[in-house]
């Protein structure tokens, strides 16, 4: 038995082969369950004694805990004191970033003058300068802020400058041949270019600098989420100790979709977003 090829007809169109669709897995709700499951074994291991419930409560107590002083006026000043010394610190590192990263990205030789002293400057850890902040201003605000725009300028710094760098040199001589200035060059040809460069920088900055800013306050003492944790630490209250920590990561998620929503507007124009969008 043969079998025949057979061509397509005129003004037919050839079949198309099926297409299996895959549904795509629900990442809300994998999350969702990841937590539930990771709280659950936070309440049942203290009560089976894998840890000792002294210095590891049941999840229920922490949450506990953690609903009562979320009823307090210290509970949010000390969320507020945390979030000012994030924020200022941040938008200090993002403007520095931004205009020294874009001064010495656009000129290769000052680029190249400076790459020595960044590459001595940036592996310094911001902990390491917490003696130098202690001296300066004591506990005052301004030692936070040392520390959060210290660790946070050189993630987007470098990121700024990546960017700056993959400006496209055809795209740049055509906006010379059709006559316009720096500044016109910078807004039309190098900032669309950098500008996903630098929404990824601010997006770890802000991580980090959180990171920092309760690092700051719980080792030089400063108001804020990390005086709190010390002040429950030294004063044996455990479950507070843990409650406290609960609300820095809650505080995290929070800043982390609230930035990632802003990368997704500032950036809509652009592939990664759309195909994100269109996923």
């Amino acid at each position: 038995m043969t079998a025949t090829l057979q061509r397509p007809q005129p003004g037919r169109s050839a079949p198309r082969r099926p297409v299996l669709s895959r549904s795509a897995p629900n990442r809300p709700l994998l999350g969702s369950l990841g937590i539930i499951g990771l709280l659950a074994l936070w309440e049942i291991a203290p009560r089976l004694g894998a840890v000792p419930e002294r210095y590891f409560p049941p999840v229920s107590e922490v949450l506990t805990t953690l609903a009562q002083r979320a009823t307090t006026a210290p509970f949010w000043e000390a969320i507020g004191h945390t979030l000012y010394g994030w924020a200022l610190g941040l938008a200090i590192a993002l403007a520095a970033a931004i205009l020294i990263g874009f001064a010495l990205g656009a000129t290769p030789r000052l680029r190249a003058f400076t790459t020595s002293t960044v590459d001595f400057l940036r592996p310094i850890p911001s902990v390491a300068l917490i003696p130098l902040a202690v001296l300066m201003y004591g506990t005052d605000i301004r030692s936070t802020l040392l520390l959060v725009v210290y660790a946070c300028f050189w993630l987007i710094y470098i990121q700024v400058l990546y960017g700056v760098a993959d400006v496209d040199p055809v795209a740049e001589q055509t906006a010379r041949s059709y006559g316009l200035g720096r500044l016109a060059r910078i807004r039309y040809v190098v900032w669309p270019t950098t500008l996903p460069y630098l929404m990824t920088g601010l997006r770890l900055a802000a991580a980090v600098g959180l990171i920092l800013s309760i690092t700051a306050q719980l080792i030089i003492g400063s108001p804020g989420i990390g005086a709190q944790i010390t002040n429950a630490q030294q004063g044996g209250a455990v479950a507070l100790v843990y409650a406290w920590i609960v609300a820095t990561g809650i505080l995290g998620v929070v800043i982390n979709i609230g930035v990632r929503a802003l990368e997704r507007r500032v950036l809509r124009w652009h592939t990664s977003v759309r195909g994100e969008v269109a996923a």
